[in-house]
């Protein structure tokens, strides 16, 4: 008998052994995640005119830039595995980038990509050792708007109501304590986790 299944690893556990890791470090960074469609860019750029350092999302920055560079969806998205690398690789570059006692807001973080790899296809506990470098302050997941496509990602709304449910489920694995930010206008929405987020 010849062949073999490719695994599923859309619902696969983390490793509890990896999950015992200590954090290194310490951060004042608060991420604000989300399913696509959810209106975390717009809280994110209402944060920066504020004042507030932020990180803007990793993956909609290369995909911006590589459609600026003259590629195409088709060439972006070809090769679904090594772009989801590329973009962890990015990620764990521009986290190392920012001071750790600096309030800072991070449109995704690194553990996101525990659920965007599920939703890839690839195995989540690749990087999981790597998601304990450094501790959030906070982590707030923003409620699901009406679905629309943001342009960026090929996500359809069935799989954002998978990756709205594996965010929620992986930063918990971690320890983090999940703020659910509700429906609100942008600008109560910024209230809600102003007053929330710890100094």
């Amino acid at each position: 008998m010849s062949g073999s299944c490719q695994q599923d690893y859309r619902f696969s556990e983390l490793d509890p052994e990896m999950l015992l890791t200590p954090f290194q470090v310490e951060t004042k960074w608060h991420v604000i995640t989300g399913a696509p469609s959810c209106g975390k860019t717009t809280l994110i750029d209402m944060l920066a005119e504020k004042g507030f350092q932020i990180l803007p999302e990793i993956a909609h920055q290369y995909i911006e830039d590589a459609l600026a560079s003259g590629q195409t969806y088709q060439d972006i998205f070809r090769d679904r595995f090594s772009l989801q690398k590329v973009l962890i690789e990015l990620q764990i570059k521009a986290e190392k980038g920012l001071i750790p006692q600096k309030v800072t807001f991070l449109d995704r973080a690194l553990p996101d990509n525990l659920s965007f790899n599920r939703f890839t296809g690839m195995d989540p506990n690749q990087l999981l050792r790597d998601c304990f470098c450094r501790r959030y302050a906070s982590v707030f997941i923003l409620d699901p708007l009406p679905y629309q496509t943001d342009g960026i990602r090929d996500i359809d709304a069935p799989h954002a109501a998978f990756l709205d449910e594996w965010l929620n489920r992986d930063y918990r694995s971690l320890g983090y304590d999940m703020i659910r930010v509700p429906v609100l206008s942008p600008q109560e929405r910024m209230g809600y986790v102003l007053e929330r987020a710890p100094d």
